[in-house]
């Protein structure tokens, strides 16, 4: 309990400064949105699922600047997104909710775009969201749920990558392992208490950011 408090507390200062700064690219997260929006049958659909109270049209820490990052390495190829669309708060229910979410609308999408690829993408909680749907239980873990859906092995082979950030199970001990394994990027800032154990930098937690080349080059490498 204490864990999911001092994350609440984390993500609630972070998001109040985080909306602040990211208001001068609000355009151009519109205009990603808005052409996200009228994607049809694109090449590649990235379906991210945000963190904790985390701001921004996919994510502002980890979603909107890996899709950023991932259109400037995949050219020639049509790009679109989807937000998991999920509370994202600290409810029980919430990862359940978004497993649940992320897994009816690849689902519906394979079925709707047989030739469409999906890039995964989870950042704390969001993790918690991807690692059900890959069939990793997050039961346990800070914010996680028990696994109540998990992508149908029809569409395992149409997942290019999965990006996770700050994942929660691997305070467990845990990581992606079977059929996934080598497709998924699992990144843990140094002292991150989300996904170290013992870690007790709370800042390291809001610094993914960072990654978002590296992680684009990993998933623009398997398209």
């Amino acid at each position: 309990m204490r864990i999911r408090l001092c994350l609440a507390a984390l993500s609630l200062a972070g998001g109040a400064g985080l909306a602040t700064l990211s208001a001068p690219s609000a355009t151009a997260t519109a205009t990603t949105a808005a052409t996200a929006a009228a994607a049809a049958c694109t090449d590649v659909e990235v379906v991210s699922a945000r963190g904790t109270f985390e701001p921004g049209t996919l994510g502002f820490i980890v979603g909107d600047p890996v899709y950023s990052a991932l259109q400037k390495k995949v050219a020639g190829k049509s790009l679109s997104s989807y937000a998991v669309n999920y509370p994202a708060n600290l409810s029980l229910t919430s990862a359940a909710r978004g497993n649940t979410d992320l897994v009816n609308h690849v689902r519906s999408q394979a079925a709707a775009c047989p030739n469409q690829r999906f890039v995964l993408v989870g950042y704390s909680q969001g993790a918690n969201v991807v690692d059900n749907s890959i069939g990793i239980s997050s039961a346990g873990a800070v914010v996680g749920s028990p696994i109540v859906a998990t992508l149908p092995a029809a569409v395992e082979p149409k997942v290019a990558a999965v990006l996770l950030f700050g994942n929660p199970i691997r305070a467990l001990g845990k990581s992606v392992t079977g059929t996934y394994q080598s497709r998924t990027l699992d990144i843990c800032a140094k002292g991150d208490p989300v996904c170290e154990s013992g870690g007790n930098d709370t800042g390291a937690h809001l610094s993914y950011r960072d990654n978002a080349d590296e992680a684009a080059t990993f998933a623009a490498g398997r398209l």
